[in-house]
């Protein structure tokens, strides 16, 4: 099971940094794909099953407690994401929020990640 955990954080990686490189297309450019909203919302959702599953993992204790904490917390940037950056009424503005959610989101997952590996 933990190995499925590991996985699904690589995946959970990968998702926002696709979402990260989309969103600072369109704070360059403007254009957003009609897509763009779907792989946001396929990253959160592996984020979900990532908690999921690391809920069912919470009877192993040799993984530190601020894996957990650093992990739960990505939780307010993916809402920051989704709820005041996709609100912002020019493309451009909603680019640059959620490229900035998306780079505290990363930084935490991967943070996160690299704690879990470790044990």
């Amino acid at each position: 099971m933990s190995s499925l955990h590991m996985t699904i954080g690589s995946l959970v990686i990968v998702g926002y940094v696709i979402t990260l490189i989309l969103n600072i297309r369109t704070a360059r450019s403007g254009a957003e794909f009609s897509w763009q909203k779907i792989v946001a919302f396929a990253a959160a959702t592996l984020l979900i099953f990532q908690y999921m599953l690391g809920f069912s993992l919470l009877s192993d204790n040799s993984v530190p407690a601020f894996h957990f904490i650093l992990a739960l917390s990505a939780i307010i940037p993916v809402g920051f994401e989704h709820g005041y950056a996709s609100q912002r009424p020019t493309a451009v503005e909603r680019g640059k929020f959620a490229a900035l959610a998306n780079v505290a989101t990363i930084i935490l997952v991967l943070v996160a990640y690299m704690i879990g590996e470790m044990n």
